[in-house]
């Protein structure tokens, strides 16, 4: 059953420690003496302090205080618990108690551990020493429950003057009942560093208002002004060298202090441990099931191995957080194991190694072994371990778990040099192999560079072909444009050309269209007129012609009616009568002349007022028919004369015929037809007796 329970607990364990540690970036577990930086550095002393964390969430604040023999360390108020090791030196510790409401003193020196609860007030004094010995202490302090609920960063303590200068000296004044002129020496003096002289002679002339303000302060002074004489006690601390060893053997001794050793612890989530190593011995695998250890090397040097206990190679999948760890440890170095992670501690052959360490909640953890007499595989059922380490056979577990007699504290002869030489081989082969991968990437870096150059080159080609062709292309474009544009000012200019003959052929044509239409309208003018004057020539020959036939016909019937008269007469008579017909007919003639001049005159008047165009147009008309008014009265002449020729012996048969029917009128009683008919039968017999040119002519 036993066998059975302890197997479980080794599965949670194992497990416990596989989902605490995946996934976690864990930190370094070494912070050598070089990497702590200054908090305060004076002649009275200095303050170094490293900052560290377990990879679990657990934050610790460790500080190293070194005091000049008679040097104060100024009073400081706890944020958080301190729990603190005298590493040399002797000196005071005084601090207020708040339970007993007094002020208690300790006398520290070389080994003592003792454990100040948050909110206490305290300071410290080095004592003098005829070697000047200096009283240094390793203290650690718990910054997991110190975080400000506004994310400011807060300090392991703070100084007593920093929590009384930031008040009004009205407020200090009353609280205090000092008087205002120590009031403001306290308030406005400067602030000092935390570590100072304070030598016996300096205590004895010292002030008596500091002595006042200080004794109000840490609460051995009333505000009436009366001293409170509370009682002191003398606290006792634990030693490592006074107490007995937990373990020891030849190989070394260690020592853990709980809080049965020293009341101061409980309630504490700290203790403190001192591990003594002999040349060429080792701490036993082991590993803390729930405490942190950090501890800081005071003597000597020596390895230390870490096992990260999620992968036996220390990787985490494919990311190396969580890794096995060797590193070599020396005066003043501080290392970190967490919690789950197995150890070993060795010191060389020719070296001791000594550290003291602080563990987190030490009341509930119980260290677990894994070789000697109290190793944790002993209770575990040997055929379980072979099936667990894959074992051929239970004998091969039993040699491994009863061959070491020893318990806690082994030797270990030359461990530590072939640990030192396998991890400066593997810090060699790690070097070799960052060398590689840096000459890899080096390598591959330079091939992508020379890739990227020929990239870059192939791109600025592409870009110049590129360019080259945009240019080109652009140029084309250019050309083109610039051909277009010629083309378009060619166009332009032919369709402007084309525009203005299209413009000057459409004047020309409205021009010749108006000249036309002005012609037109003149020859329509013209034609009118024309026919106007022929119509009115016309009606006028027409008039005339029937004047001159009513003429005709008048002076006929006259000259019937003087033929008649004169039938009877010789032939003279005839002749004569002809003569006077040829003048009549003349006078006749120029009287038509005369007419017709001054009907052209007329019309020359009435077109008087016309533009120069209708007036020449019209001399021209006027000239035309002046020219056939001259023809056609030289052609009447001409006709005229014909027939009268013709007429001539016409007239003179007619004569004969015509008194032959007037004879028969007159005995018919008819007059008047009797005389106009025969002059109507001659008009007709002389209109008709031309050629066919003549008849035209008469006809127009």
């Amino acid at each position: 059953m036993d066998s059975k329970v302890a197997v479980f607990v080794v599965g949670m364990i194992l497990l416990c420690s596989l989902s605490s540690v995946n996934g976690e970036e864990w930190p370094s577990p070494l912070v050598t003496r070089e990497s702590r930086r200054t908090l305060v550095l004076t002649e009275s002393g200095r303050i170094t302090a490293v900052d560290v964390h377990d990879g679990y969430g657990g934050s610790y604040h460790l500080q190293f205080i070194t005091l000049e023999p008679v040097s104060l360390f100024l009073p400081v108020l706890l944020h958080t618990d301190m729990v603190f090791y005298v590493h040399t030196g002797r000196g005071t510790v005084t601090y207020v108690n708040e339970d007993k409401d007094e002020t208690d003193e300790m006398d520290v020196g070389h080994g003592d551990v003792y454990r100040l609860e948050q909110g206490t007030v305290f300071f410290v004094r080095s004592h003098p020493d005829p070697t000047r010995e200096k009283l240094r202490i390793h203290a650690i302090f718990d910054t997991a429950g110190i975080d400000h609920p506004l994310g400011c960063a807060v300090r392991a303590y703070s100084n007593i003057s920093d929590l009384v200068q930031g008040f009004d000296e009205r407020v200090l004044q009353m609280g205090f009942g000092a008087s205002l002129e120590s009031i403001r020496g306290i308030k406005w003096a400067p602030s000092p560093p935390s570590i100072v002289p304070f030598g016996q002679k300096d205590a004895r002339v010292k002030s008596k208002w500091k002595e006042g303000v200080f004794e109000a302060l840490m609460g051995v002074r009333g505000p009436t002004g009366i001293v409170n004489k509370k009682r002191k006690t003398k606290s006792k601390t634990f030693n490592f060298f006074r107490a007995k060893p937990d373990v020891e053997n030849c190989n070394g001794w260690s020592t853990a202090v709980t809080h049965k050793d020293l009341k101061a612890l409980k309630g504490s989530n700290l203790a403190a441990f001192m591990v003594n190593l002999a040349t060429g011995s080792m701490m036993g695998p082991h590993w803390n099931p729930r405490a942190t250890e950090i501890a800081t090397v005071i003597q000597g040097q020596g390895m230390v191995q870490v096992i990260c206990p999620s992968d036996p190679s220390g990787k985490v999948g494919d990311v190396s957080k969580c890794q096995n760890k060797k590193f070599k440890v020396q005066e003043g170095d501080v290392f970190v194991v967490p919690r789950f992670h197995p150890m070993a501690q060795v010191s060389y052959n020719n070296d001791t190694l000594v550290f003291v360490g602080f563990s987190s909640m030490a009341g509930k953890n119980h260290p677990q072994f894994l070789a000697g007499k109290r190793s944790v595989l002993r209770t575990i059922d040997r055929d379980v371990l072979a099936a667990s380490f894959n074992a051929p056979n239970a004998s091969a577990i039993g040699d491994l778990l009863v061959s070491q007699g020893e318990s806690v504290m082994l030797a270990c002869t030359s461990c530590a040099e072939e640990m030192e030489r396998k991890m400066t081989e593997e810090i060699e082969r790690q070097k070799q192999e960052e060398e590689r991968k840096k000459e890899e990437e080096e390598r591959k870096k330079e091939e992508e560079e020379a890739k990227k150059r020929e990239e870059e080159t192939r791109r600025r080609e592409e870009e110049e072909a590129k360019k080259r062709e945009e240019e080109e292309a652009k140029r084309r474009e250019e050309e083109a444009a610039k051909r277009r544009e010629e083309e378009e000012a060619r166009r332009r200019e032919e369709e402007e050309e084309r525009r203005e003959e299209e413009e000057a052929r459409r004047r020309e044509e409205e021009e010749a269209k108006k000249r036309e239409e002005e012609e037109a309208k003149r020859r329509e003018e013209e034609e009118g007129r024309k026919r106007e004057g022929e119509e009115e020539a016309r009606k006028r020959e027409e008039e005339e012609t029937k004047r001159r036939e009513e003429e005709e016909a008048r002076r006929e019937a006259e000259e019937a009616r003087r033929r008649e008269e004169e039938e009877g007469r010789k032939t003279e008579g005839e002749e004569e009568a002809r003569r006077e017909a040829e003048e009549a007919r003349r006078r006749e003639e120029e009287e038509e002349g005369r007419r017709e001049e001054e009907e052209a005159r007329r019309r020359e008047e009435e077109e008087e007022g016309r533009r120069p165009e209708e007036e020449e147009a019209r001399r021209r008309e006027e000239e035309e028919a002046e020219r056939r008014e001259q023809e056609e009265a030289a052609r009447r002449r001409e006709e005229e004369e014909a027939r009268r020729r013709q007429g001539g012996r016409r007239k003179k048969r007619e004569g004969q015929r015509k008194g032959k029917e007037q004879g028969e009128k007159k005995k018919r009683g008819d007059g008047r037809n009797k005389r106009r008919l025969p002059r109507e039968v001659e008009r007709n017999s002389l209109w008709w007796t031309g050629n066919d040119e003549d008849k035209h002519e008469s006809r127009q």
